[in-house]
């Protein structure tokens, strides 16, 4: 299938908010603000889904189904909008993946930018339209006070620019509930990216958040192009066992690509509470014979740390010398 590349945004165009994980009412007054203010700063006009802060469902704080494809439904048939923003992640976005009208979206194509949970529905749409998805900020990474400026440029560079754009590393990092302590706020200064097979390739990035990546295997929602590039991250959610999930969630994943040709792997930076380092990413990668010979990049920028890049699940990437370099077009 044919990608489509989604326009660029210019000043004045209209944004919509969606809630197609969890609703907007996890988030605080002041942080929505913050995060309306951030982007009408960009020039963009911000407006909402009838159903972000609908919540039928406690145990995923979520809307309906129904309600929840609505809105997804309402954002790229109105001609006004010309990206979409997720509220946040969570932990149910397969559920409306059966009830998306991928004609509608093939047809009235627009940028649709989330992270986490929202990586299912990224490589849904992609795999079954073609067009071209981003993993980067939600509506809420727009509310964060601190450490936000590196997220904000890579956002820019993304959807307001049209060079080519390299990923440098960012200058400071945080891991925290950021929005239940605006103020008191930790950054670190270690865990850089690092260049562990210093290989040259080109491929098609697929990947995003990897446990919800792989409930997509054996569904038609997977994407199935060749001569990928793997950018993969996970949460905290199982802590002591992270690297054993992890390490298994990966090779799932690795058996299920068995007959694509995998042209680089990007990793992004784990939380503390996985126990990860340079040494235990090192060891997983050394065990898996598909991955010899690529270039492998590990800590990048990206994931359930802050602040993070965006880049295009579909889009071209190209890693030179450790360089790794985003087609933006």
């Amino acid at each position: 299938m044919k990608s489509i590349i989604p326009k660029k945004l210019q000043k004045g165009d209209e944004i919509r908010v969606i809630a197609p994980s969890r609703s907007m009412t996890l988030l605080d007054t002041e942080t929505i603000q913050i995060a309306k203010q951030r982007l009408e700063e960009l020039g963009l006009i911000v407006t909402f889904g009838k159903n972000v802060n609908q919540v039928v469902d406690d145990d995923y704080n979520c809307a309906s189904i129904n309600e929840r494809v609505s809105d997804l439904h309402d954002a790229f048939s109105d001609k006004n909008v010309k990206a979409i923003l997720t509220v946040i992640g969570g932990f149910n976005v397969n559920q409306i993946l059966d009830y998306i009208d991928y004609d509608l979206i093939r047809q009235n194509p627009k940028i649709i930018c989330g992270f986490s949970d929202i990586t299912a529905l990224l490589n849904a749409i992609y795999t079954k339209t073609g067009l071209i998805t981003y993993y980067g900020p939600h509506f809420s990474s727009f509310g964060m006070k601190k450490g936000f400026d590196y997220t904000l440029e890579y956002f820019k560079k993304s959807f307001l620019l049209q060079e080519d754009y390299s990923i440098e590393d960012s200058q400071s990092w945080s891991d925290d509930l950021w929005f239940l302590n605006q103020d008191e706020r930790l950054f670190y200064t270690t865990n850089k990216m690092k260049v562990v097979n210093n290989k040259n390739n080109n491929g098609t990035i697929i990947g995003g958040n990897l446990c919800t990546l792989n409930l997509l295997q054996g569904t038609d929602y997977m994407p199935d192009d060749d001569n990928i590039t793997l950018f993969l991250e996970d949460d905290d959610l199982i802590t002591d066992d992270y690297i054993k999930e992890f390490d298994r969630n990966l090779q799932s994943l690795l058996h299920s690509l068995k007959n694509k040709t995998i042209r680089g792997l990007v990793l992004g930076r784990a939380q503390i509470k996985t126990k990860m380092n340079d040494e235990k990413w090192i060891k997983i990668i050394q065990t898996k014979k598909e991955l010899q010979n690529i270039p492998i990049i590990i800590n990048a920028p990206f994931g359930h740390t802050t602040p993070i890049i965006t880049f295009p699940i579909g889009g071209e990437v190209s890693i030179i010398d450790g360089q790794i370099l985003i087609k933006n077009k």
